[in-house]
């Protein structure tokens, strides 16, 4: 009765998330770095200017009158965002979508016919697994180099394309090293797709001002305004200007089917972006904070050897003082220091590494970090 699909999705809980869901039930108190989520550590968009935002947003949505591409004062306020930022983007080639996830499930569709290849970042991030299997894409991988701050290998992304290469995945800040891409980078990049006719996939970068043939660029609220539940985020198309509109044709067309977005939150968009002018510095002081705990503390720890992150919420550590694979390291630790963290091998790392998220709140994470630290040491 089912899909092929239905079963190749059907997944176990692993050993991780069961012994995790073992002492929650047991009512142990378990520090969860992973999570990026910022709410769940202390991090809210302010209220009142919010609340606000979505009370007028109620009244201009008060009659359904959806547009495929998205409301337009949503979409004029994001490519006023990117105007700022000195990027031309106009509002007329940007779609809403109701975040980045999906915002990827309807590039994959786009750019590749299934069997088609999409060139991922490695270390790779679980989310693309899935999205490919929907799309029925086949993913292949680039390698970023932790030697050089996990730069991206550029002559070995080449190598890896094949007839079959659709699309290559750019993200920056990478989740989970948090290597920020350079001018030089994105720059090389974009010679090589314009080398292959490629179509670039950017997550948060911007590099709509090289010169590559097709670029998409995904953002959202979730990481930009610490607003993960309005599940608002856009795909905005630039590049060779037949490309530019064949694709927009068809995206309006795959969003109309669905018209997926909330109403009240499209019309909320140039509220948010206007109130959340004065909330950007107090978010982004907290995350440095968080950023300097995390890596003075690692970097201070016989254990490990730590590449910085020079932007995003995540970091992969090297362990230096174990034997033990990477699994059962990472249950030792849930289970005497009552730290959640991932190894390196969920994110195709090669071992041994530990994957965590910096942003918690300050206390908790000096004290998880010094219990994970110590317990690494005595290995």
């Amino acid at each position: 009765m089912l899909s092929n699909l239905s079963r190749e999705l059907l997944a176990a809980l692993n050993p991780l998330y069961a012994a995790r869901n073992e002492a929650l039930a047991q009512g142990e108190k378990i520090v969860d770095l992973v999570s990026g989520n910022v709410n769940q550590h202390g991090m809210i968009f302010p209220q009142e200017p919010l609340k606000q935002a979505m009370q007028a947003a109620l009244n201009q949505a008060r009659i359904y009158q959806p547009d495929s591409l998205g409301q337009r004062v949503a979409r004029q306020a994001i490519a006023d965002y990117y105007k700022r930022s000195g990027l031309f983007l106009p509002a007329d080639q940007i779609l809403i979508t109701p975040g980045t996830s999906v915002s990827y499930f309807y590039c994959f569709k786009l750019v590749a016919e299934p069997g088609d290849e999409v060139l991922c970042p490695s270390p790779s991030y679980p989310l693309f697994d899935t999205i490919g299997r929907l799309c029925g894409v086949e993913l292949r991988f680039y390698r970023l180099l932790e030697s050089l701050h996990w730069e991206i290998d550029l002559t070995y992304l080449e190598s890896q394309l094949t007839t079959k290469t659709r699309a290559v995945v750019l993200i920056s800040p990478h989740n989970p090293t948090g290597m920020v891409a350079s001018q030089e980078q994105l720059e090389g990049v974009a010679e090589i797709a314009c080398r292959h006719h490629l179509a670039i996939i950017a997550d948060e970068v911007r590099p709509a001002s090289t010169a590559a043939p097709l670029i998409f660029t995904l953002n959202g609220f979730s990481k930009m305004f610490a607003l993960p539940g309005l599940k608002l985020g856009w795909v905005a198309v630039s590049g060779d200007p037949e490309w530019v509109r064949q694709c927009l044709a068809t995206l309006e067309l795959i969003s109309d089917t669905f018209l997926p977005v909330n109403e009240m939150v499209q019309f909320a968009v140039p509220a948010i972006f206007q109130n959340g002018a004065s909330f950007l510095p107090i978010y982004t002081a907290w995350v440095q904070s968080c950023h300097k705990t995390a890596v003075e503390m690692l970097c201070q720890c016989p254990a490990l050897q730590l590449v910085p992150p020079s932007g995003g919420f995540y970091l992969a550590a090297r362990v230096l003082t174990t034997d033990r694979d990477e699994e059962a390291l990472v249950l030792d630790l849930l289970r005497e220091s009552k730290v959640l963290v991932h190894p390196g091998y969920y994110y195709d790392i090669p071992p041994s590494h530990l994957v965590m998220t910096f942003v918690q709140e300050p206390q908790t994470l000096r004290d998880s970090l010094a219990r994970l630290c110590n317990q690494l040491e005595e290995k």
